[in-house]
């Protein structure tokens, strides 16, 4: 109970004896009731306590700690290329030693390490049990990607170059991704340097060549707009197979009967590997000895893989069509 109530109950008490009936009996003394605590004015209220005086408090300010620069992730170890060429890119770029397994179809290096991985026909179970930290290839099923995925493989899909900067720009990922972007730039750089010179040898012409390219026997060609087309393009080269493209495929099968009314100055064979085709088997289909580009000896045999790789030896392949069209077409001088 508070002092002040304490004292008013006692208080209280006295009074209400004192108004008694009988004699007034002396009150006891014994210990003095203790004194109350005087209850704040309003007055009292209103004049703020005065505060402690103290020392002020120096803070210092924290030295703010330095900014971690975040550690770029380890280049992989254990690359599958199942794409012939990216398995060259990759070799060109100093990556080499990171490719532990490459597709059936990628023999170029000779090095690579060729094995029965497809890259048409993609099987996750087989992939996987290289134990890769890196799959790079065309474009995989996504099932395929799924299955990599779950088993914290990273997959890389390039899809088929359709320029010569797509060539480049698949190039320089390779090389950031595999910790070789110096010597990814110097690939290029040299492809660069490479094509111009060759491109400089070009001489004039009144009208362009025309050229047929037949990728197998069964004359399937491929247009101007493919990757393919693009390299005779530099060249100044003109496509039979354009017009004969009507749904804009980019690789129609033509007819014989076509390919004789065009008549083209050249045929460039890029089955003789895949199909056995050469100068002499062309020459002996029925008609195909009258064409021009056979009377006058234009008939050139390609190596499959080059021409059909946007890789580094792109420029190989340029360097052929240059060098077998040099004279054709030309007006003597004298």
């Amino acid at each position: 109970m508070r002092p002040r109530l304490l004292w008013l109950v006692v208080l209280a008490t006295l009074v209400v004896a004192a108004c008694g009936g009988g004699t007034t009996e002396p009150v006891a003394t014994g210990d003095p009731l203790p004194t109350a605590t005087p209850e704040p004015t309003a007055e009292d209220a209103a004049t703020p306590a005065p505060e402690p005086t103290a020392e002020p408090t120096v803070v210092a300010s924290p030295t703010p700690a330095p900014t971690a620069t975040p550690e770029p992730d380890p280049a992989p170890q254990r690359i599958i290329s199942l794409s012939p060429a990216h398995t060259e890119m990759l070799f060109a770029i100093g990556a080499g030693e990171q490719v532990i397994a490459v597709d059936d179809q990628s023999n170029f290096p000779p090095e690579a390490p060729t094995t029965d991985l497809s890259g048409f026909t993609p099987n996750v179970e087989a992939i996987i049990g290289f134990e890769p930290d890196l799959v790079v290839s065309q474009g995989l099923p996504e099932d395929i990607e799924a299955g990599l995925a779950a088993a914290g493989i990273e997959s890389l899909p390039l899809l088929a170059a359709q320029t010569l900067d797509d060539a480049y720009a698949q190039i320089l990922t390779l090389g950031d991704l595999t910790g070789h972007p110096e010597e990814a730039a110097e690939v290029v750089a040299s492809m660069r340097a490479d094509i111009e010179s060759i491109l400089a040898g070009i001489p004039a012409r009144d009208q362009p060549l025309t050229y047929y390219h037949e990728l197998d026997g069964t004359l399937f060609s491929a247009t101007s707009s493919t990757f393919i087309g693009q390299v005779y393009s530099l060249a100044g080269l003109e496509n039979i197979a354009d017009e004969a493209d009507e749904d804009g495929f980019g690789f129609p099968q033509l007819s014989a009967e076509y390919i004789l009314e065009q008549d083209p100055d050249l045929i460039f064979l890029a089955d003789t590997k895949c199909c056995g085709e050469s100068v002499e088997t062309l020459a002996a289909r029925p008609g195909w000895g009258q064409l021009t580009a056979v009377q006058e000896g234009n008939v050139i045999e390609l190596d499959d893989d080059i021409a059909s790789r946007w890789g580094p030896r792109v420029v190989d392949f340029l360097r052929v069509v240059v060098e077998a069209t040099a004279g054709v077409g030309v007006a003597a001088t004298g």
